[in-house]
């Protein structure tokens, strides 16, 4: 739960590096509250309008999960800018969303290795935990 949160922490915390699991188990907590959303608007009934329904019926489960989605977008753009930091590219290789095969390079980066040791965005962050006695 503790890599899960951090990046909320670090909420706008463009700097620095982050470490494979930190970016990982942000992205699992995404899609378990995108799941448990989507369970949730199942079981309370109709998420959808109809072209009949000419007036705007708001699903509150569904604005709840809006409104999540919005809260985690800028700590998702750090988290993600960190990362590729960790793998000492800079945040301008987000660029290779725009191309199409673009979505298959960033799941390289993102899945890539850190730089051992400190390089031009910091320190290590698996660094500090062998520091503190903690190996994960």
């Amino acid at each position: 739960m503790h890599w899960m949160l951090m990046p909320l922490r670090r909420y706008a915390d463009f700097s620095g590096r982050s470490r494979r699991k930190e970016y990982w188990m942000f992205v699992l907590l995404q899609l378990l509250v995108g799941a448990a959303v989507g369970l949730l608007a199942l079981l309370l009934g109709n998420t959808t309008t109809t072209r009949d329904q000419m007036t705007m019926v708001l699903n509150p489960v569904l604005v709840l999960a809006g409104l999540f989605s919005l809260f985690c977008l800028i700590p998702g753009l750090a988290v993600t800018i960190r990362r590729l930091h960790d793998t000492d590219r800079s945040a301008w290789n987000l660029l290779w969303a725009l191309v199409p095969v673009g979505a298959f390079v960033l799941l390289y980066f993102y899945i890539d290795e850190g730089d051992p040791g400190p390089n031009r965005f910091g320190e290590d962050p698996k660094g500090e935990d062998m520091e503190s006695g903690v190996f994960a």
